[in-house]
């Protein structure tokens, strides 16, 4: 939240804005961590850390890492529509909407299609 990006107003000055930035790996690695002066590794160590399963405790910490980024990135491009591109190849969502009725088909004359089937059933007999 530390990034700010100058927007316009309607009288035609413009204000500095606070604006999240999507949230990945390398930032964290190269930029992030050094900000808070903590040593840092590199990102090659970090995938195989991360795919490491025979040292479970790096492996697990790098996972929990990355899912925490998933969220972030999820919720900043569900929340502020950023990163469209990024939320589709990254984080495997699609843009196709989810459409679900609750409208159940009625006939326009229940009655008379009562009828209609009850003679139906009759002349089969």
């Amino acid at each position: 939240m530390n990034n700010q990006k100058e927007v316009p107003t309607a009288s035609g000055k413009t204000v500095k804005v606070l604006d999240r930035h999507i949230p990945t790996v390398d930032y964290f690695l190269r930029i992030w961590i050094s900000n808070k002066g903590r040593p840092t590794i590199h990102r090659a160590t970090y995938y195989r850390w991360l795919n490491d399963e025979s040292d479970k405790s790096k492996s697990d910490t790098m996972k929990n890492i990355e899912e925490l980024f998933k969220a972030l990135a999820t919720d900043i491009v569900a929340n502020e529509g950023k990163g469209i591109f990024y939320a589709k190849n990254r984080l495997g969502m699609t843009d196709k909407p989810v459409v679900e009725s609750a409208l159940r088909e009625q006939p326009l004359f229940p009655d008379l299609t009562n009828v209609l089937q009850i003679e139906i059933l009759r002349k089969g007999d």
